[in-house]
């Protein structure tokens, strides 16, 4: 893990197309902006791991006949995910 030090509006490059600012400090909380293309997908730790949750459920729930279809489906979208 990279570990960088910031101070309020400077920016972190990820890449060519990808720009994190930091945009406030306030007590423990901080507050980052993310610049990046419209076919890169952000999301929060929480709930990056809840669509997973609900994508393997998905596939547990699924009827039989269609189960192999459901998986290959989420596997396709768990790979999207971790891009």
């Amino acid at each position: 893990m990279l570990i960088l030090s910031r101070k309020i509006d400077e920016k972190i490059k990820i890449g060519d197309n990808i720009t994190i600012t930091l945009i406030d400090v306030h007590g423990d909380q901080v507050k980052i902006g993310v610049e990046a293309p419209k076919n890169v997908k952000v999301f929060r730790q929480e709930v990056f791991d809840a669509i997973q949750s609900e994508n393997k459920a998905a596939v547990v729930d699924a009827p039989e006949s269609g189960n192999e279809k459901a998986i290959s489906a989420v596997s396709a979208l768990s790979k999207l995910l971790k891009k």
